[in-house]
């Protein structure tokens, strides 16, 4: 039974109420024979039967309506609580006006502060693998080495060796056979421009897996001034400095890493706007291509990269969401709330 339906009853049991209690009166003040009196006698040129139905009536549906507004505004304002702290925002109590309320707030006060611990402590923990991922660092380099190795030779490798053998067959044509030549070089030009991205996409990856002595403003600065140098792509970034955990630094620089180079290898993007910002208690991580967009929901299922950035976000307690439409670009988000134990940012 929702808020209206019960309502509904208690705008029913008030008009009954008021029926019973205006009759009540009516025959204890000015006894009557029949119930038949009650419709020959007129107040206001109405009948009084009627009047006092409309009466009730009027009083249950006022009652009911009051009752559910009462109701309904504050289910909407827990409604409303709940919602802010499923997003990870502080909430601000206070002395409400019905008890039962009163309890769900404190409810909701020991669930925030289980989810402010929980966030501190993925933090902590993140900030302590990524000291212990720096002492064991030589390991980390051969991985990304074999990494590599596998993807020059999956893009790279395959399409400068259709490259070569394109050039091969148009050198080896008789001259009468040239008549497509100007259109496979062209082919041969894109192949060789997609496989200098991807050379430089990979060559994001040759960078230190953590950011050394550098913030992540001064890491996410010069990554993006380096590529403005070698990359023909319209770039602009707005990054502010801030101070946060190794961890969580560490993660959102990797994220950025990967995002920028899926950009360069797959999006066939003529711009990039990346920004790095603190609003209301949460570090927003927002990096937006005009490129050919693709399907969300499979690029999830098919891509590690994809995967690996929605579980590095997760892991610093944060969210990741990426929106994309085919033909016109994408953007991806990152939102993390960082607060220490007091509450505050």
């Amino acid at each position: 039974m929702n808020v209206w339906q019960r309502q509904l009853l208690s705008s029913l049991f008030t008009f009954f109420l008021f029926s019973a209690v205006l009759l009540g009166i009516t025959f204890f003040a000015f006894p009557i024979n029949s119930w038949a009196d009650l419709w020959s006698q007129q107040v206001l040129d109405l009948p009084f039967g009627f009047l006092i139905l409309v009466v009730s009536l009027s009083a249950g549906l006022v009652t009911g309506i009051l009752q559910g507004w009462f109701w309904r505004r504050q289910l909407y304002t827990i409604e409303y609580k709940l919602s802010e702290l499923e997003k990870g925002t502080q909430l601000s109590y206070g002395e409400a006006e019905i008890l039962e309320v009163n309890q769900i707030e404190e409810k909701m006060k020991r669930i925030e502060a289980k989810i402010v611990k929980q966030t501190e402590l993925a933090q902590r923990m993140v900030t302590e693998r990524a000291e212990e991922r720096e002492q064991s660092l030589q390991e980390v380099v051969v991985q990304e080495r074999n990494r590599l190795a596998r993807e020059l030779h999956d893009s790279v490798s395959q399409q400068l060796f259709a490259a070569s053998m394109m050039i091969s067959a148009i050198n080896q044509a008789e001259e009468s056979d040239r008549v497509s030549a100007p259109k496979q070089l062209q082919m041969v030009e894109k192949m060789i421009h997609q496989s200098q991205l991807e050379m430089r996409a990979l060559l994001l990856h040759l960078r230190p897996v953590a950011l050394k002595d550098k913030s992540l403003a001064e890491g996410a600065q010069e990554l993006l001034d380096e590529l403005t140098q070698k990359v023909p792509m319209d770039i602009h970034w707005s990054i502010e400095t801030m101070k946060l955990d190794k961890g969580v630094e560490d993660h959102l620089f990797r994220i950025l890493q990967e995002s920028v180079s899926n950009t360069l290898r797959h999006a066939k993007a003529s711009s990039l706007n990346v920004m790095l910002i603190e609003r209301d208690r949460f570090i927003i991580l927002r990096i937006i291509d005009d490129g050919t967009g693709f399907d969300v929901k499979e690029g999830k299922a098919s891509s590690y990269g994809l995967q690996n950035m929605e579980e590095r976000a997760f892991e610093i307690g944060g969210t990741l969401k990426i929106v994309s439409v085919k033909g016109q670009g994408t953007r991806l988000e990152v939102k993390v709330p960082y607060r220490n134990q007091g509450g505050e940012a």
